[in-house]
């Protein structure tokens, strides 16, 4: 692809607070104050939330994204080695609120420590606002919870969320700039007195913005992330979790705040539940693995223990979450979701895949067909192939993708969904959608599908209409998934499928979905060649 022609393409969808905020990150250096902290507020309770899996596995080694090594010396933070993600994770300091946590108090005391003394303000990935942000959070989490923080702590707290206040996200907006102004509501409530008002205020103001702006009228998170959605629905409960009791200390124009949060996360949770496949676990569209978000089920406990109401699952039928454009449909043993909407916020795809009109499908209650979900950030070829179009159970044409999506988090042409219908007639669920991802082709192909579920049988109908040399269709399969009698019998454990296609030639290929960053498993995809603008294929068991 021509490199300026993207940039040509991509520039033009930002906001202008973003192209301004990456201007203002040049020239700008935010401001090193090292003054005394504010005095910590007595009167703060804190209900545990989801734990994650633990990091610190010695003294001074840790695990993450699958690999392990010792952080030896301050240079360690910033091992030019890792990848971004890596050394982000590091930064986060997880291990605080991990599994067991309290076992460790000792290694977090001395691992608190060394990071103060080892990262100067300003200084490295770990002053960066994103890390910064999980870090205030994770500290004050930790103190609310027993954890001893050293007065040297408290006052690193107190630099680190005055250094963030100068540095927001602007350039990013999105969850980077709800997680800053997470992390100084956290410091603003963890603290008290006019410094602590002050970040409060901000901190309230930007939460209550963002809050509207990114939870869309269907609950979902309107990067469009199944992933992205359980980290926005986490911080919301611990918003909640930490204001309640404390709504006298809000700005006076925030107090109608809480039952702001409670609203949306009631719709965040419906959202939830009507994406999740039967194994309670969350389907990979856009940037979507196992591990970066609390699992579904410790989201519905934590809310439970904050006193939301019972969640209930759907049942069969139909579910359209029209603003951020998914199907549910589910008919006795099959579950399928169906992606018919648009990538995202015009101005914030950095997390979007080239996946319309992708799906993933669940058979007796198992995983059969899966998109090849995410295994790494950054700017490689694997990383562009991982959003790329043939990485998902839809249809690619002359090798192009849907939507240009390059680099490692940029998109530039994107494809739109129209024709949209969806109908529940006599116990068939059908869904119809087109794109016109592919019109930017010199065929102006268009691309349409059907899906029909009833009781036995899902059968889906691809048609193209325009000029192409050639077009591909792939249905990539969980790795537990066996392909038997030439790609016509698809088998996990004792259950079986059958596969009929017309209209194309079928073949069996080597595969890799990638359930979780850092983890690649082996497995395989039927692609077929399109020998015909329609392409018939039918699953019945």
């Amino acid at each position: 692809m021509n490199r300026a022609l993207l940039y040509a393409r991509t520039i033009p969808t930002l906001r202008p607070t973003q192209i301004i905020g990456r201007l203002w990150r040049v020239v700008h250096k935010p401001r090193i104050d090292a003054s005394p902290a504010p005095r910590r507020r007595a009167d703060v309770n804190w209900t545990v939330g989801p734990r994650r899996e633990r990091s610190l596995v010695g003294r001074d080694r840790v695990r993450l994204l699958g690999r392990e090594r010792e952080i030896a010396g301050a240079d360690d933070w910033n091992d030019a080695r890792e990848s971004k993600l890596w050394l982000y994770q590091l930064h986060y300091h997880d291990d605080l609120v991990a599994e067991d946590a309290a076992e460790r108090a000792a290694w977090h005391d001395r691992w608190i420590g060394r990071w103060i003394q080892e990262n100067p303000p300003g200084e490295g990935n770990g002053w960066e606002p994103y890390p910064l942000s999980i870090r205030v959070v994770r500290w004050i989490q930790w103190a609310l919870t027993g954890g001893r923080i050293s007065p040297e702590a408290v006052h690193s707290l107190a630099v680190q969320t005055r250094y963030l206040r100068d540095s927001l996200e602007h350039h990013l907006l999105g969850n980077h700039l709800f997680a800053n102004a997470k992390a100084i509501v956290f410091a603003g409530l963890f603290f008290e007195g006019r410094e602590a008002d002050a970040w409060l205020q901000r901190g309230t103001e930007l939460v209550a913005r963002e809050l509207r702006e990114q939870v869309l009228a269907d609950g979902g998170h309107f990067e469009r992330s199944p992933m992205y959605h359980c980290l926005f629905l986490e911080d919301l409960l611990d918003l909640s979790n930490l204001i309640r009791g404390l709504e006298h200390a809000l700005p006076a124009r925030r107090r109608g705040l809480p039952d702001e949060l409670n609203e949306t996360i009631g719709r965040m949770r419906r959202w939830m539940r009507a994406m999740l496949h039967p194994d309670g676990a969350i389907p990979f569209f856009n940037d979507a693995a196992f591990g970066m978000a609390p699992e579904s089920s410790e989201l519905e406990a934590y809310a439970r223990r904050l006193e939301f109401g019972p969640g209930i699952a759907p049942g069969d039928g139909v579910i359209e979450l029209a603003e951020s454009g998914y199907v549910r449909l589910q008919s006795g043993a099959a579950f399928v979701i169906c992606d018919v909407g648009e990538l995202g916020p015009r101005y914030l795809l950095g997390h979007a895949h080239a996946d319309t009109l992708s799906f993933e499908a669940s058979f007796f209650g198992e995983r059969w067909f899966v998109n090849s979900g995410t295994s790494l950030y950054g700017e490689s070829a694997e990383r562009v192939r991982q959003r790329g179009t043939a990485a998902h159970n839809t249809v690619e044409v002359d090798g192009a993708d849907s939507s240009e999506v390059w680099s490692g988090f940029r998109v530039a042409r994107r494809a739109k969904p129209f024709d949209l219908s969806i109908t529940d007639e006599a116990r068939v669920l059908t869904v119809r959608c087109s794109h016109d991802g592919y019109e930017r082709l010199p065929g102006r192909v268009r691309h349409s599908r059907e899906w029909r579920l009833d009781d036995g049988s899902l059968s889906i109908v691809d048609r193209l209409a325009g000029e192409y040399t050639s077009a591909r269709c792939a249905l990539h399969v969980h790795p537990d998934v066996r392909i038997e009698r030439a790609g016509a019998e698809l088998r996990r454990g004792p259950l079986a499928v059958r596969l009929e296609q017309t209209g194309g030639r079928l073949r069996c290929e080597d595969g890799t979905w990638h359930p979780s960053f850092g983890r690649t498993v082996p497995n395989l995809c039927l692609r077929t060649t399109l020998q015909s603008p329609t392409l018939h294929t039918r699953l019945s068991w």
